[in-house]
């Protein structure tokens, strides 16, 4: 059997950063992914328009610089691009097409049982995320449609929409970058929506050569932008986490928006949110309100009732037919490390320790199950900045607990503490303004967002305090 001082699970953002400084640190680690090659989320989600809606020079990490970006708002190829060479820079071996089924801890230790073979390590860090399981809606009558039916974050790039008859399920973060490309090839595109979502423009512009070599000669260019960028999202937050009164300005200037570009009266009616501003996902685009208002494209709000052989009915009886189905459905979010079965301390596993909703202290420990941290956490999503910039919050506060000898386990009295306090300030964000969204659990807990700003996660994850911990 294999033996590390850390393993580490998944080969994401989280898990090649982690990595990186392991392996500077000079500290034994095995990098272990399901996939075929490295990405996580940027490997998986391929469909056409896929990019990251925060600025690429602070959606990367702040110890590998990079001057090759092409655009302010990079897409999925780039990125993954990314990811590929900073694998190779730092000289990484991850362990790929290694799925691990379980993980437990016995004996001071977790024995982790992959498709690889078995694997044991000092120290279990997940870094799946929380976007990597699609979710499938349970629609009657799906299993029987004749078409083609796929997830945006399963593409099927052999199939080719031109002249088809799309339907489109959902109108997410996902769906609103695909949609566009749909609409310019599809016979008929139908997008059902649920539910309305704020839209804000993207500010979004080309690095030409120019551009890139500049930034490549004076990288102090790039740093300043980085942190220009980071500021000028950093104080969104007041919005999201302090004053959600402060967004009513952009909401009004939504609907100017609306009034300026969808001439159909109808239309504007449809994408006009019902919610306040924030309280799901904002989403970004210039080409998503002009692609609904095609004559061969059509924004449908009566909920689906039935999925039949050639189409879709709504709850209105209206039947339209579709040869293609495309689910943009977002993701199983507040399941976190699923479907890997985790047992910690005497046979408790985490399907039983969350039972009521995920939950970690700083979104990384957890009671019951000693020496294993989440990157990317119950509580560490954002509404408004850089996850990278969280992560590398968390790259430090675990190398921390490293350096304390022993096997570390979150108290109880410390997890609730910080889990009771996080759900009280939740109660005065824009995330409980009365919307559901993945954000949260079906019973309303709150398990994904970060209810502050980044540099107060920063501060709180600066160093891990031994107080917080029993040593065994």
């Amino acid at each position: 059997m294999d033996t590390f001082r850390v393993a580490i699970v998944g080969a994401g953002f989280g898990g090649i950063g982690l990595a990186v400084l392991l392996k500077r640190a000079g500290i034994s680690h095995v990098l272990l992914d399901k996939g075929a090659e490295v990405g996580g989320t940027w490997r998986d989600n391929t469909y056409p328009g896929a990019a990251c809606d925060v600025p690429s020079h602070l959606y990367s990490f702040s110890f590998e610089r990079w001057t090759g970006w092409t655009r302010r708002f990079a897409e999925q190829p780039e990125i993954l691009d990314y990811l590929r060479h900073c694998v190779d820079e730092y000289g990484l071996e991850p362990r790929l097409d290694t799925e691990v089924r379980s993980a437990v801890f016995e004996d001071g230790r977790w024995l982790l049982d992959t498709s690889s073979g078995p694997v044991a390590a000092e120290v279990l860090v997940s870094a799946c995320g929380q976007l990597n399981r699609p979710a499938v809606p349970d629609l009657p009558g799906l299993e029987g449609f004749e078409g083609k039916v796929f997830h945006s974050a399963r593409w099927d790039h052999e199939h080719d929409v031109t002249g088809r008859k799309v339907a489109v399920v959902g109108t997410g973060a996902s769906a609103i970058q695909f949609v566009p490309h749909l609409a310019a090839k599809a016979a008929r595109l139908d997008v059902y929506q649920r539910s309305a979502t704020w839209i804000i423009p993207k500010p979004d512009r080309l690095y030409g050569p120019l551009a890139r070599r500049v930034y490549s000669a004076l990288p102090l260019l790039q740093d300043l932008d980085r942190l220009r960028t980071y500021l000028l999202l950093e104080s969104r937050a007041f919005g999201f986490v302090r004053h959600p009164a402060l967004l009513k300005p952009i909401e009004h200037s939504y609907r100017r928006r609306l009034r300026k570009e969808v001439a159909d009266p109808e239309l504007r009616r449809k994408l006009l949110p019902d919610h306040p501003l924030g309280c799901k996902r904002v989403l970004i685009s210039d080409d998503y309100l002009p692609a609904l208002q095609r004559p061969n494209v059509d924004l449908v709000t009566d909920p689906i009732r039935e999925v039949r052989r050639n189409g879709v009915v709504t709850g209105d009886g209206a039947f339209r037919e579709a040869d293609t189905i495309v689910l943009g459905t977002g993701f199983r979010s507040t399941e976190f490390l699923a479907p890997m079965r985790v047992t910690g301390r005497d046979g408790l596993t985490l399907d039983k320790a969350w039972a009521d909703g995920a939950e970690a202290h700083l979104g990384m420990t957890v009671h019951g199950f000693p020496n294993l941290y989440l990157l990317y956490g119950p509580n560490t999503n954002l509404g408004h900045s850089s996850i990278v910039y969280m992560l590398e919050s968390q790259f430090r506060y675990i190398l921390g607990c490293l350096q304390i000898d022993g096997v570390l386990e979150v108290r109880k009295e410390t997890q609730n503490a910080f889990n009771k306090n996080l759900q009280e300030r939740m109660r005065r964000t824009v995330w409980d303004a009365g919307c559901r969204s993945w954000y949260q659990t079906e019973d309303g807990k709150h398990v994904n967002n970060w209810p502050s700003f980044t540099f107060a996660y920063r501060r709180a994850t600066r160093r891990p305090d031994p107080r917080d911990f029993s040593v065994g």
